[in-house]
C-alpha cells in the first residue's frame, strides 16, 4: 500500500485500488472496481433553529424563561412608599345616594371649605372628598377615606401665597385622589371658604381638576361655591385680601359666592352660635341639591331637565340662588313677589343687572295647579323673571304637602 502511494506521487498518476478494498468514509462505501454502488451519503442534520414570537410551540430547546417578577425584581416593591393593600376599586368611594341630574362630586378646599362639604356628605353625597393642609380643622364624623391631607405643612396660618404653593405643588395628588376616590364624575363642585390661606388659594386646582374631566370623557365643568366672610372677618385687613384676591380669579369661572353676613342676618334670630354656621351650611347644601333633584324629576306640566341645567351651571360669571315660599297665590304681583322674594333670602349677594341665563323652578298643589286664576299667576311670574334674564329656564312640579307655592331661582351669569 505505502509503494501505490509512492507510485502515486512519483507520477502523478492515480491507481485504482483493489477490488477487495473497501473504504468507509463518512459512513459510505465508496465506488469500488467491481461495480458496487456506494450507499448515499447521509446528510448531515443540523437542530432547526425556530423563533416561534407568538409562542404557540414550545420544544425542548426553547431557552429557558428568565426568573418570575417576584424573585427578579422584589426590591421594586421594597423601596415603594405606595399602600399596595388598596387597590383602585377600594379607593373608590360609594356612590351618591342623594338623587341628582348630573353626574357629580364635591371637593372641600380648606377649612371652611370643609364644612361645606360636610354639609353635602350628611344629605346622600357619598362622593365628596375634603382637601386641607392639616387635621385640625377637620370636621367631626367625616371618615378618612373622605379626608386628604396635604402634605408641606401644618395649616397655612392664611397665608395664600404658601397656600397656593403646597397645592401646587401637590396637585398631582390631589388629581389622583379624585380619580380613585370620585370615580368619573361630569361635573365637580370646589367649596372652599374665602378667607383663609388655602380655601383662598383654590383656582391653583382648576388645571388639575378641568383635566380629570376632560380625560374622562366629562363634558361639565368645575364649578365653585366660595364664602365670602362676615363683615366683622373682613375687618382683618388679611382675611379681606385674601377674599379679594380668590373673588378676582373666580371671576371667569362658573362660581357662587355664599355672603356669610346675609347668613347671619338671616338665622340669627333662628339659631345659636354654636350652630349658626351647621345650619347655614346644611340649608345651602339642601337648597342646591334640590335643584339637583328636581332636574331628574317628571313633570306633567312643564319640565326643567338635564339639559337646561347643564346649560345654566356651565354660564360663566356669578351665580345666584335662592327660594321662598308664597303663601298667598291669588296676589296679583305673584312674579314680583317670588323673584323679590327669592333674592332677598338668598344667602348670595344680589345682582346688580340681568343675568345671563336663569332657571325658576315652582312647586305647587294639584289644587294650585288646578286652578285657572292661579295658573294664570303662574304663568305672570314666568314672564316677569324671563324679563330679567336673557334665557329662562323653568319647571312646575307637584306635590301635595307643602306649606305654600315653593319657588326655586338661580340667576347665572350676574354682575
Amino acid at each position: 500500500m505505502n509503494d501505490a502511494l509512492f507510485e502515486e506521487f512519483r507520477t502523478g498518476v492515480r491507481i485504482p485500488p483493489p477490488p477487495y478494498l473497501l473504504v468507509k468514509i463518512m459512513g459510505s462505501n465508496i465506488k469500488t472496481a467491481n461495480g458496487i454502488k456506494d450507499k448515499p451519503k447521509p446528510k448531515l442534520k443540523f437542530p432547526k433553529l425556530e423563533w416561534d414570537m407568538t409562542e404557540k410551540k414550545k420544544t425542548s430547546r426553547q431557552v429557558k424563561s428568565v426568573p418570575p417578577y417576584e424573585d427578579e425584581f422584589d426590591f421594586v416593591d421594597a423601596y415603594s412608599d405606595e399602600d399596595s393593600s388598596l387597590t383602585e376599586s377600594e379607593e373608590l368611594l360609594p356612590e351618591n345616594s342623594a338623587p341628582s341630574a348630573i353626574n357629580c362630586a364635591f371637593i372641600g378646599v380648606g377649612g371652611g371649605g370643609g364644612k361645606i362639604a360636610k354639609a353635602f356628605l350628611d344629605i346622600g353625597f357619598s362622593r365628596t372628598i375634603l382637601v386641607n393642609t392639616t387635621t385640625k380643622d377637620q370636621p367631626d364624623g367625616v371618615d378618612e377615606n373622605n379626608f386628604l391631607l396635604i402634605p408641606g405643612a401644618d395649616g397655612v396660618g392664611k397665608d395664600v401665597d404658601l397656600g397656593r404653593k403646597i397645592l401646587q405643588e401637590n396637585s398631582a395628588m390631589v388629581e389622583d385622589a379624585v380619580r380613585a376616590r370620585l370615580g368619573t364624575p361630569d361635573w365637580i363642585f370646589v367649596l372652599a371658604g374665602g378667607g383663609g390661606g388655602t380655601g383662598s388659594a383654590c383656582t391653583v386646582l382648576h388645571d388639575s381638576l378641568q383635566r380629570s374631566l376632560t380625560s374622562a370623557g366629562s363634558s361639565g365643568k368645575v364649578v365653585y361655591v366660595v364664602s365670602k366672610p362676615s363683615a366683622q372677618e373682613l375687618l382683618n385687613t388679611t382675611i379681606a385680601n385674601n377674599f379679594e384676591k380668590v373673588k378676582s380669579e373666580l371671576s371667569g369661572f362658573p362660581h357662587i359666592l355664599i355672603d356669610n353676613e346675609r347668613q347671619l342676618q338671616l338665622l340669627r334670630n333662628k339659631v345659636g352660635m354654636l350652630n349658626l354656621f351647621p345650619m347655614a351650611n346644611k340649608n345651602f347644601a339642601k337648597l342646591f341639591a334640590q335643584v339637583l333633584k328636581l332636574a331628574e324629576t317628571h313633570s306633567d306640566i312643564q319640565t326643567f331637565d338635564t339639559k337646561d341645567l347643564e346649560k345654566c351651571l356651565s354660564t360663566p360669571g356669578r351665580m345666584l340662588i335662592g327660594s321662598t315660599v308664597i303663601r298667598d297665590t291669588s296676589r296679583r304681583d305673584l312674579g314680583a313677589a317670588v323673584l323679590t322674594g327669592c333674592i332677598n333670602s338668598s344667602p348670595c349677594e344680589a345682582p346688580s343687572g340681568d343675568s345671563k341665563t336663569g332657571t325658576l323652578l315652582l312647586v305647587a298643589t294639584s289644587s294650585m295647579a288646578s286652578d285657572p286664576k292661579i295658573s294664570k299667576n303662574l304663568e305672570a311670574a314666568f314672564s316677569y323673571v324671563g324679563g330679567r334674564t336673557e334665557t329662562l329656564f323653568s319647571g312646575v312640579y307637584i306635590k301635595e304637602k307643602v306649606p305654600g307655592l315653593i319657588a326655586i331661582c338661580v340667576l347665572a351669569g350676574c354682575n
